[in-house]
């Protein structure tokens, strides 16, 4: 190994920067299950539910997309899986 080069580790640590939270971007207090357009932007092509290290949501935030989410899907607002 190269004694110049940083290992993996910190090369990680220097380009990791916090996510922009989509939520306060847009100005949403409350997350609606009604808001389709916005939910579809926290499921991925498959149908599921976005982590929150991908979407860069708060701990509550997330909460709150899930439980829409799921309230969507029981309502047929929301595919509970997409081909």
């Amino acid at each position: 190994m190269k004694r110049n080069q940083p290992n993996k580790k910190a090369r990680m640590e220097q380009s990791r920067r916090p996510k922009k939270n989509p939520l306060k971007a847009a100005g949403v207090e409350k997350v609606d299950y009604k808001d389709i357009n916005l939910l579809r932007q926290f499921i991925s092509d498959r149908g599921k539910i976005r982590s929150r290290r991908v979407t860069g949501l708060t701990p509550q935030q997330q909460r709150q997309v899930a439980t829409a989410v799921k309230n969507a899907r029981e309502m047929a607002l929301l595919p509970f899986t997409s081909r």
